[in-house]
């Protein structure tokens, strides 16, 4: 594999990711941008704290108004609670909710079969079995505090 084909590979997770997601409350629709922003911006917020949108957007390198709408999704969600910043009052601090919302518990709880099924192209348990095992492993040697 190269890293070409690694960087297409990701792109085709993503999306698996993507479609396993249940829909928000109102559909899809109701919200602009796509659940990969929001949950690029949820990662970002968990890594760090108390950070205000354009140091997100600066880390993240979306645009300001996109974290803004992310920000806004996650906060309706529970996922996040914003606090004014202690030195500058106009800014708003983002930090993860303490308490884990319904809507936080659904996300979490949404396994990934369907989704997997339908990129496999095949409902053959023992290719979706083999495919979810080799994400094990990779999950478990490459995610983030692994």
């Amino acid at each position: 594999m190269n890293g070409v084909e690694l960087f297409l590979l990701g792109r085709t997770l993503m999306k698996i990711g993507e479609d396993a997601l249940p829909e928000p409350p109102g559909g899809a629709g109701r919200y602009a941008g796509s659940a990969r922003m929001v949950l690029i911006v949820a990662s970002d917020i968990a890594a760090h704290p108390g950070s205000a949108v354009g140091e997100i957007a600066a880390r993240t390198g979306l645009p300001q108004s996109q974290v803004s709408t992310a920000v806004a999704r996650l906060k309706e969600a529970g996922s996040v609670d914003t606090a004014p910043d202690p030195v500058d009052r106009r800014r708003a601090l983002v930090h993860q909710s303490e308490t884990v919302s319904a809507r936080v518990a659904e996300v979490r709880a949404t396994g990934i079969e369907d989704a997997l099924t339908a990129a496999l192209g095949s409902d053959d348990p023992k290719d979706r079995q083999e495919v979810m095992d080799a994400l094990e492993v990779l999950a478990r040697h490459l995610t983030p505090g692994s």
